[in-house]
């Protein structure tokens, strides 16, 4: 791994980094290749916002092609705020990510809390040994619709139930431009065929489950937004 700061100014800098992961100890043994840079800028001492971008590529194990199996492009905004405790360094990393992954486009959100404590200095510095802790959060938003389709009072809230369903495919069509992952569980008695036209027009999955309990819908959700 190799993580780079390249100073310009007092403000402004270059995020520089290289990971190298394998599925092994060999250097052939590639399962991952990430690239990222991006550019800091310092709002205060302790507090740096950063824009860039990374390049993925993931590579199957034992595969016999010699290219990557799967190529990810991912623009990233993060903010990155420090604070000390004696000399104990804290640092919290927020960051989002617009991720194209070959043919699909997902968002994620990061969160990193870490610890950096000096062992042979006072603080933080060139040249100090430390022991860091940390542990981050991957979130990544999903959208779970259960309904049995059958709405009757439209946006302007009259009653009309052919004018409440043209709402809503005209809602859904404007949710697909946010490119979130959705399921539509459809829980009446028999499968409604308006719902899923407006979960196609929403480019999410329908799913009908008409006597499904709690555990199985959180299971089927969980596994069809992962």
């Amino acid at each position: 791994m190799y993580f780079g700061t390249n100073t310009i100014n007092d403000t402004w800098s270059i995020h520089t980094e290289a990971q190298h992961r394998n599925y092994g100890l060999f250097p052939d043994e590639l399962e991952q290749l990430l690239l990222r840079t991006g550019l800091n800028y310092k709002l205060r001492d302790g507090l740096i916002v950063t824009g860039g971008y990374a390049n993925i590529t993931n590579h199957v194990y034992n595969s016999a092609r010699v290219g990557p199996e799967v190529e990810e492009h991912r623009i990233w905004q993060q903010l990155i705020d420090v604070n000390y405790f004696g000399r104990t360094k804290l640092e919290h990393r927020f960051r989002c990510e617009q991720r194209w992954i070959e043919d699909q486009f997902k968002t994620r959100y990061r969160y990193r809390g870490m610890l950096f404590h000096p062992l042979n200095s006072e603080r933080i510095e060139t040249g100090t040994l430390y022991l860091g802790i940390y542990n981050e959060l991957f979130l990544q938003p999903s959208e779970t619709f259960l309904t049995d389709g059958k709405g009757n009072i439209d946006l302007e809230g009259q009653p009309g139930r052919q004018k409440a369903m043209s709402d809503a495919a005209h809602i859904a069509e404007m949710g697909r431009t946010l490119n979130v992952p959705t399921i539509f569980i459809d829980c009446g008695r028999r499968g409604n065929p308006e719902l899923a036209n407006i979960a196609d027009k929403m480019g999410g999955e329908y799913l009908c489950l008409p006597r499904a309990n709690a555990q199985v819908i959180s299971a089927l959700a969980q596994s069809h937004l992962e």
